[in-house]
């Protein structure tokens, strides 16, 4: 006969393992949780995701009570009330034993005592990606937007009722707010109980008759209200950088407002390159100009100044060849009046079968270095093979294009994520 233990197992839900899961397992699955919901994750998949910040901290936090031993202990025994009443804890709000584990309170969004599941701590946070242009963050921009939020319901002020109509205790909880539910643990073997939002009041504990609720809210306590916001991207932010506008995002009656957090995304730059505070870009000259030297305008930069560059006499461009421009590069955050340097690489641009057809092949070859000899030591063997053209980005194309080198199935605990560049010529 199966046993039935009264047993919280909303943390090992959060990290998707059973409540008999060992250290090891744990680990291994907040890793796993921990790189999927991540809000800025190296993919930017969660980017647009407003609750991903939201389940990334309830899981790091669960993990933190699941990975101490004494506190697992008194989470199986006793659920987030033994956490709350254990030996140390002084009866303390379950949210406020988060906040000692990871510095955030009322992370999970809401309480856990009596009465409190569903009932916000704090209005909802808002993430919002902007993408920003590299001129923006070179020249810095202020933007601003409309935005809609929940305000606070003007009519009701936030009690959701009509005139003097008071909410009574929720006949379907009992006014907890919560329900218990029996589940298995798939084996048949166990039975446990889990603690759930209560579907009618949603949590809150209370409920109004249709007839009493507030007409302009309909109960809800809150309204949709239309803002604008602004925001100013200063020179240099680095890339995600974020910008909090506190208390601009969601009300709610009693809690303070939430905030909203634009998240500053670089676009691709058709020809500049950003590392850091140092740009990338670049230039093509000609044979004549790696020959005998140049001196123009290279490049147009990105406050629409030109950068005019000489090379020094008698020297030879090879191909690739790369030239700093000190304090060319991007405006250094908070000191815009220091900037990194600007790499530039040259490359090399030969001249085409029409421009040969137009000179005399012999005069120049007797004024061009001479032709290299066969390699030394000759081989015994000697293939001769046809010359045909082909393009190496197209083999590369293809080789990913078959799975090849895609490391993302692969997990490696000191991963670094690091972007080759990509540049343009201009």
């Amino acid at each position: 006969m199966a046993s039935l233990v009264a047993l919280e197992t909303d943390l090992y839900e959060l990290l998707g393992v059973s409540p008999d899961a060992s250290q090891d397992d744990i680990k291994k699955a907040y890793k796993r949780k921990a790189k999927e919901h991540h809000p800025i994750s190296a993919q930017d998949k969660n980017i647009n995701d407003p609750d991903a910040g939201q389940k990334f901290q309830e899981m790091a936090a669960a993990y933190e009570i699941l990975n101490d031993p004494d506190a697992r202990e008194i989470y199986d025994r006793y659920g987030m009330d033994g956490l709350a009443k254990g030996p140390g804890m002084g009866g303390q709000d379950p949210n406020d034993i988060f906040a000692q584990f990871f510095a955030h309170p009322g992370m999970f969004g809401f309480d856990f005592g009596p009465g409190g599941p569903g009932r916000p701590r704090k209005g909802e946070d808002t993430m919002i990606p902007y993408e920003a242009t590299l001129e923006d963050i070179y020249n810095g921009k202020t933007v601003k937007m409309n935005m809609e939020k929940e305000a606070i319901c003007g009519v009701c002020k936030g009690s959701g009722a009509r005139g003097n109509a008071k909410p009574k205790p929720c006949s379907t909880c009992d006014g907890k707010g919560w329900n218990n539910v029996t589940q298995s643990d798939g084996s048949h073997n166990r039975m446990y109980v889990t603690r759930t939002q209560c579907r009618d009041c949603k949590g809150a504990g209370e409920r109004l008759k249709e007839k009493e609720k507030c007409k302009k809210c309909k109960g809800e306590k809150v309204v949709k209200e239309k803002t604008r916001q602004e925001i100013h991207i200063e020179k240099g932010v680095p890339d995600r950088h974020r910008i909090v506008l506190t208390g601009a995002g969601d009300e709610h009656p009693g809690v303070p407002p939430g905030d909203v957090t634009f998240i500053v995304k670089a676009q691709k730059h058709e020809s500049f390159e950003r590392m850091d505070n140092d740009l990338i870009t670049h230039v093509t000259i000609t044979l004549s100009e790696a020959l005998l030297g140049f001196s123009r305008i290279l490049l147009k930069h990105l406050d629409g100044r030109g950068i005019k560059v000489s090379s020094p006499p008698g020297k030879v461009v090879k191909p690739q060849e790369t030239i700093i421009l000190k304090g060319e590069g991007m405006p250094i955050y908070k000191r815009p009046d220091q900037k990194g340097d600007l790499y530039v690489i040259l490359d090399l641009e030969m001249p085409d079968e029409q421009w040969m057809k137009s000179v005399d092949l012999k005069a120049l070859q007797s004024l061009l270095p001479p032709k290299k000899k066969d390699i030394e030591p000759l081989p015994e063997i000697v293939d001769e093979v046809d010359y045909e053209e082909s393009d190496i980005a197209e083999l590369r194309s293809t080789f990913l294009d078959h799975g090849f080198g895609d490391e993302s199935d692969w997990e490696d605990d000191d991963d670094d994520d690091e972007d080759e560049p990509e540049c343009r010529p201009q």
